[in-house]
């Protein structure tokens, strides 16, 4: 028989579960105003896309795909977006001419660039009465849970 979802022992990963439903509805409207500041017709599952590519560099798309877990052709679409919005680029793979690395446009950067650093300092506002440690150990444990739903 299954374990009870209510009993002690999982009061825990409800707890969890519900902050994390919070945390993600308010991510996404962030998200939102962010994309919007960037771009007014930027999507706002896009920003996203853009902070990969800042951190990581040109990538191909299918490669972004499995990073976010997205099929290719909602990675096609969202690349296409951008690209008609002038944020990224497209260029021949030179490790294979049939495949194309997608990159940011120093538009694209430096629209980001000053996006996220208002994020950031929303950031800093928010959290302002917390200490750096608990920052940091928090980025820790959300890394975690990335590298763990990868």
């Amino acid at each position: 028989m299954g374990a009870d979802v209510h009993g002690s022992e999982d009061q825990e990963f409800l707890a969890l579960e519900r902050e994390l439903s919070v945390f993600l509805r308010r991510a996404r409207a962030s998200s939102g105003e962010m994309a919007r500041a960037l771009h007014p017709e930027l999507e706002p599952a896009a920003y996203g896309l853009l902070v990969r590519l800042e951190a990581a560099g040109r990538q191909r798309a299918t490669e972004l795909a499995a990073y976010f877990g997205v099929g290719k052709a909602t990675m096609s679409r969202q690349l296409r977006a951008l690209e008609l919005l002038g944020l990224v680029a497209r260029e021949p793979d030179p490790a294979d001419g049939r495949a194309f690395l997608v990159g940011l446009t120093d538009e694209g950067r430096e629209r980001f660039l000053r996006v996220r650093g208002a994020r950031r300092e929303q950031y800093m506002r928010k959290l302002a009465d917390w200490d750096r440690g608990e920052v940091a150990e928090l980025a820790r444990l959300l890394h975690q849970l990335n590298q763990g739903a990868e």
